[in-house]
């Protein structure tokens, strides 16, 4: 790794103690020692790609993927290897990936330097602006920028059972072609902000409040963002083509909610192919909408402190509300 920073500078020690207040009381009894618990920290795995596709020109691709292995993914290979899928994917479609990042990286590279160069401003700064909304606020994991092989440009990922906020510099310089990335930025510590009260589950009702409530968030504390900072135009413009179909996917996600079927949440969530013919990613925008419905009467942090028990009930509501409002308005 070629840069770490501590985030809460240097470690954090958590000390327990017993005290006697009355003299003559019982003698102290010995501090256990202290715990010591390591600072968050940010760390750059994005340069470590740019130095091994250098170091590697003019190789043959399978020395190249080797020397990907030996090099960078060797550095978090909980996030790098094949073990993550559980059979889902094969070390050979892994091995594709690294082929094709290696493929595109030359006409890529411009905008990857430049999300790279940016990111620890930018942290800096929305991490600051994103406490003034939730003064609760704690990081509490790590974040790794990194070459996620066209996987992602941010989000949490969970190894070992620890939380780890990963930023893909690669998909961010390839959809990102905003200057402000202020609402990413938002979105995604959100969802480290909101793990803490709302964990996940496999319902669709969850990936909607969470995914949802979070576009809804990162809208708030950046008034006039555009669809494009909101991540709502991949892969095609989502707002104007759900909303050319409101009622019917309001009323086709009503349906879901409880649903737990991994192509329910691809259709809603991913850019997998929905035959129904309704848009892909809708879920986001459906999402925001559930929670603009129920932001009219309660805060941002109020929203973010919902339990599941206390969530589900109203999201039901707003889903009620918002179909038979469509069903007057289309």
């Amino acid at each position: 790794m070629k840069k770490a920073l501590m985030l809460a500078g240097g470690l954090l020690a958590i000390f327990s103690c017993s005290r006697e207040a009355s003299e003559g009381g019982p003698a102290p009894v010995a501090s256990p020692a202290p715990r010591m618990v390591r600072a968050p920290q940010v760390l750059n795995l994005a340069d470590d790609f740019i130095a091994f596709y250098d170091e590697t020109k003019g190789q043959q691709t399978e020395e190249r993927v080797a020397a990907f292995k030996r090099d960078v993914a060797s550095q978090f290979p909980a996030f790098y290897g094949v073990e993550r899928y559980e059979g889902r994917v094969t070390q050979e479609e892994l091995d594709a990936d690294v082929v094709k990042a290696i493929e595109n990286f030359e006409a890529l590279r411009p905008a990857y330097v430049a999300k790279m160069n940016a990111f620890d401003a930018e942290l800096g700064r929305n991490l600051d602006t994103f406490r003034e909304a939730f003064p609760d606020f704690r990081l509490g994991v790590d974040v790794v920028l990194l070459h996620s092989l066209g996987e992602m440009d941010g989000g949490t990922r969970e190894f070992d059972g620890k939380v780890t906020l990963i930023f893909g510099a690669d998909v961010m310089a390839k959809v990102h072609d905003w200057t402000d990335e202020a609402p990413f930025f938002h979105h995604e510590l959100f969802h480290v902000h909101h793990i803490k009260t709302f964990p996940e589950c496999e319902e669709v009702w969850c990936a909607l409040w969470t995914e949802g409530l979070a576009v809804y968030v990162a809208s708030k504390l950046n008034p006039g963002a555009g669809p494009g900072p909101l991540l709502l135009e991949f892969p095609e413009p989502i707002i104007p083509a759900t909303q050319a179909q409101l009622g019917a996917a309001l009323t086709d996600l009503r349906a879901r909610l409880s649903s737990t079927d991994g192509k329910d949440l691809g259709r809603l969530f991913s850019t997998s192919e929905d035959p129904s013919g309704l848009p892909v990613r809708r879920g986001y925008y459906l999402g925001f909408l559930v929670a603009e419905e129920l932001g009219r009467t309660r805060d941002l942090p109020a929203l973010a402190r919902l339990s599941h028990e206390e969530a589900r009930p109203l999201i039901d509501a707003a889903l009620d509300t918002l179909i038979a409002r469509a069903a007057v308005e289309q």
